[in-house]
């Protein structure tokens, strides 16, 4: 039979907010993957998954999430975390890999399963979705994300400010991931909009350092990497006016 590599996504921090598919795929593998940076800190993801499955059933392997200027390092780094999970493939017929948010998000497992794919052909592979950072944000905020027919929008501000004025400039809800290290010209692409009242940003969602606020307190100091904004549709008239 061919081995199962299966991308659980865990949500953005919360324990509780993993599914109990996710938890079942999670205790179903024969191992679980975690990715953690060369500083080998304990992350979001392998802190979540310690929640439901022993620590003896967790692998920890290196990524370079965060480099984004060497692509050769990241690639090299690709390679041998591809290598790592290709090696424990061979051995064990099912290996999870958890993910913040959803594995089709903006994650690092979409890299691992190319990767994979090539290293040990055959192997199936499977998403279980997870929550994902906007959802929990607009939760705990009480911001709307659609109503009607408006459009959502979501930029990675690793793309650069302009990608995410351009999307404010728009229709419709805009939500920015990644945004903690450009806040003040994400503050500044708000207000340029029109767009700065109503929207809320929030970082480490569901944990003890857990910060929300409006966006207009943004003040140029640089956030937490994994800061999500949202700036929700600008909404007149009366209930429903958008169906």
């Amino acid at each position: 039979m061919s081995s199962r590599l299966i991308g659980v996504g865990v949500g953005p921090g919360d324990p509780e907010l993993v599914t109990v598919k996710g938890v079942n795929a999670l205790r179903a593998a024969d191992v679980v993957v975690v990715p953690v940076m060369e500083t080998g800190e304990r992350g979001r993801a392998e802190a979540t998954v310690l929640h439901y499955v022993p620590e003896d059933k967790v692998v920890r392997v290196v990524f370079a999430l965060n480099e984004r200027s060497d692509r050769g390092r990241r690639e090299a780094a690709w390679d041998a975390a591809g290598a790592r999970v290709a090696e424990l493939l061979r051995t064990h017929p099912s290996v999870a890999f958890a993910t913040i948010g959803d594995p089709n998000v903006y994650s690092t497992f979409t890299y691992l399963a190319q990767t994979i794919e090539e290293l040990v052909p055959g192997t199936v592979v499977e998403t279980v979705p997870g929550i994902t950072a906007m959802q929990d944000l607009a939760a705990r905020s009480g911001a709307v994300l659609t109503e009607g027919t408006e459009p959502l929008t979501l930029v990675p501000v690793t793309a650069g400010a302009a990608v995410l004025k351009d999307a404010l400039s728009g229709p419709g809800t805009v939500v920015a991931y990644k945004f903690g290290r450009l806040a003040e010209e994400v503050a500044a692409a708000l207000r340029e909009t029109g767009r700065l009242d109503d929207a809320v940003w929030g970082s480490a969602l569901g944990l003890p350092e857990e910060s929300i606020s409006p966006a207009s307190d943004l003040d140029g100091t640089p956030l937490p990497y994994l800061s999500t904004l949202i700036a929700p549709s600008q909404r007149h008239g009366k209930r429903g006016g958008k169906l």
